[in-house]
């Protein structure tokens, strides 16, 4: 074990991971915060909670510690923006979502960067590329469902209210078209509002990994938070949570089934 990032092994071919859920800083590091900064306020808030069900379901389960505000663990190390001509929030952020200052003064240099790569980016990856390596060689496939979610409107970002559920492939590029198709079609059935590959359409781990040539077929989910939670003062909702995990686990059963086939 290790105290970059929780790991549940499942006996399934998919692994869930949870990149920005962790809320750990460094003392070093928040020792130069502002008040922004140390509020994390851009935490994917209680989602590895929302995917609680990993194990009834075999999955393999992989959740963040530290706060994207430390190392953002969806952003490549080069940090090449994910949407040119968008707002880039980077691989060390200095700005929130909001357009804050993070940092009191100065902000990451460069050779911060690469011992956080180091320290915190690279065993984060190495266990998703070993998982999914075992997983495809156990099943003859292997399925990663990065997992997230945002605040409902962030206007920097995107304009107006984001739909509830935000499925990615990359454009088709990260999964195959009929194992799209299967999930697409169990979000047209659910009660909430629903886009494929609309503002969010996978970050760097969705687009890194996914290789559906090779079969190994990854999607990413971004939820608006109000689906789940009060956005205001930061509480899971229970209620939303439960009725949520409903189609979540549904979501996740049809990709194992499609993937199967």
């Amino acid at each position: 074990m290790t105290d970059i990032f929780r790991f549940m092994p499942g006996d399934s071919p998919l692994l869930i991971s949870v990149p920005h859920d962790g809320r750990a800083i460094p003392d070093a590091v928040r020792k130069r915060m502002t008040a922004t900064g140390e509020a994390i306020p851009d935490t994917d808030w209680h989602v590895a909670e929302l995917y609680n069900f990993a194990d009834e379901i075999g999955a393999s389960l992989i959740v963040a510690n530290y706060s994207r505000y430390v190392i953002d663990l969806n952003r490549s190390i080069d940090d090449a923006a994910l949407y040119p001509g968008q707002v880039a929030t980077g691989l060390c952020p200095e700005q929130s979502f909001a357009g804050d200052a993070i940092y009191q003064t100065g902000g990451v240099s460069a050779a911060e960067k690469v011992q956080r790569v180091l320290e915190f980016w690279r065993p984060y990856h190495e266990q998703i590329k070993t998982t999914l390596d075992e997983l495809r060689a156990r099943h003859g496939h292997a399925l990663l469902w990065d997992a997230h979610s945002i605040p409902s409107a962030v206007p920097r970002l995107f304009d107006g209210e984001l739909p509830q559920l935000n499925l990615g492939s990359d454009s088709g590029g990260s999964c195959a078209a009929h194992i799209e198709q299967e999930i697409t079609a169990v979000l047209a059935d659910s009660d909430y509002s629903a886009v494929v590959n609309g503002r969010f359409k996978g970050g760097y781990i969705t687009r890194h990994y996914g290789d559906p040539d090779n079969d190994v077929h990854a999607l990413q989910l971004e939820i608006a938070q109000r689906t789940y939670m009060d956005e205001k003062n930061l509480s899971l909702d229970e209620d939303k949570a439960a009725a949520l995990r409903v189609t979540l686990k549904a979501m996740l059963d049809r990709f194992q089934q499609a993937a199967s086939k």
